[in-house]
């Protein structure tokens, strides 16, 4: 008897295992991730659809999981490079916009209160290298430099050394401590003197955590909505699902709803610009 019974609990289980097998898997970006987050809440309780959600590796870790084929969709805050269709030549990727987003440089509240409103892109180039090691040098309190620079590969830390370097090939071995995503960037800034990192303009709270306004020839441009939907801001970014070949399925039917007025209105709700904002 206990075999027979033994059997039919295996048989139930492999009865039950495709609808587990056929949960919706995302990972990615932790920017993406927010809207995401409420959407993948909204079809499961309206759709009944079993989604999981993880931003294991941000960007980096939805493009190559994605090429794996260990997820359905990957959320990205970058494009795929040449580099990334040639490491997983078997997935055919495809870009689906959902929003627009900048990347800040962020300080400390002791750095915002002592001056530090702006930065050129040689003074933050100086910084980086470790020209720059106080923030004297640059207009501000008599501070050390406290830079937690994001992770290689995320795509905070991509859009930030375009700017600076114009190929993130170009930028330099740093030895700055690494945060990886948005939350940690910005603890790290609140709890530290002297902080500044790479971070999502909509994390910046203006009460722990300052966004710097960048220095665009003779004017100082700072990452608002405005100046981001004009493209005017330099250090803006589409952000992204991505699907292996046109999206079918339960992933069409998240990206679909992503793309809707309810799920671009979950965009803007966390400081992002929907699709109809662009003006560019």
């Amino acid at each position: 008897m206990k075999v027979k019974s033994l059997q039919l609990f295996l048989s139930f289980l492999l009865s039950a295992s495709p609808a587990w097998a056929e949960a919706l898997k995302i990972n990615g970006s932790t920017t993406v991730n927010l809207p995401a987050t409420e959407a993948a809440e909204v079809l499961r309780n309206e759709k009944k659809m079993e989604i999981q959600l993880d931003t294991q590796g941000g960007s980096s870790g939805g493009i190559s999981m994605l090429g794996e084929g260990l997820v359905h969709l990957g959320m990205s805050s970058k494009h795929v490079s040449d580099d990334d269709r040639k490491k997983f030549p078997k997935c055919d990727y495809k870009e689906i916009q959902v929003g627009e987003d900048a990347v800040a440089l962020v300080v400390s509240k002791d750095v915002w209160d002592g001056g530090v409103k702006s930065l050129g892109k040689e003074q933050v180039a100086a910084i980086y290298e470790g020209r720059i090691k106080n923030w004297k040098d640059v207009g501000g309190p008599d501070k050390r430099i406290a830079f937690f620079n994001k992770e290689p590969g995320r795509g905070t830390w991509e859009v930030f050394v375009h700017w600076v370097y114009g190929d993130p090939k170009k930028a330099p071995q740093v030895s700055f401590p690494e945060v990886g995503g948005n939350e940690e960037g910005r603890n790290k800034v609140a709890s530290t003197k002297g902080a500044i990192t790479q971070l999502s303009s909509s994390w910046a709270d203006g009460k722990t955590a300052f966004a710097l306004s960048l220095k665009v020839g003779d004017k100082d441009v700072s990452p608002e909505t405005e100046y981001i939907a004009s493209g005017e801001y330099p250090m803006s970014r589409p952000l992204f699902l991505l699907s292996n070949g046109e999206a079918t399925g339960t992933a069409k039917e998240f990206a679909d709803f992503m793309l809707s007025p309810r799920g671009q209105e979950f965009v803007r709700k966390h400081g992002y610009l929907a699709l109809a904002d662009l003006k560019r």
